[in-house]
């Protein structure tokens, strides 16, 4: 959805407003979104917007409100991509796991593994592996990723 001038969304809600009373309501809007490809049911979009009717103000925070969700939704699809690339790098026999063999193999390549006795990666999968199957899906490897580092990883 690409940005749209004040000039023309209030052209746009001028559309809308059949009767000329100044406001569009939710049944027009949802016709109008249902004819440019944004599929909701009326009842989700009277939740969102929070009343039955919008007046040319209320139109143009409905539309921004529409604009920085599209961008959020971008960012989280490209944080999924970026995040599936990763998994892949480390999941070397392409199963959909990441063992401990793979972590270890995959940190020694890039120098981050000092050479123990191998329990470190099975504790690292460990406190990650939600179903303790004692590898990572994608699922906990996401969630494994999202923890913010603790002070101490800053020191």
């Amino acid at each position: 959805m690409s940005p749209i001038s004040p000039d023309d969304l209030h052209k746009i809600f001028k559309n809308l407003d059949k009767n000329n009373k100044g406001h569009v309501s939710t049944p027009e809007l949802h016709h109008l979104l249902d004819k440019i490809g944004i599929r909701t049911t009326l009842e989700e979009l009277e939740k969102f917007v929070g009343r039955k009717s919008l007046d040319c103000i209320d139109f143009v925070f409905f539309y921004e409100a529409m604009i920085k969700a599209r961008i959020a939704e971008e960012d989280e699809d490209d944080v999924e991509k970026d995040l599936l690339k990763a998994f892949k790098v480390f999941d070397l026999n392409g199963d959909g796991y990441i063992c401990c063999d793979e972590l270890q193999s995959v940190l020694s390549r890039l120098g981050l593994w000092e050479k123990r006795n191998g329990l470190d990666c099975k504790e690292m999968i460990g406190v990650y592996d939600e179903n303790s199957d004692g590898v990572l899906d994608f699922q906990e490897f996401k969630n494994m990723m999202s923890v913010p580092p603790s002070s101490s990883d800053l020191e």
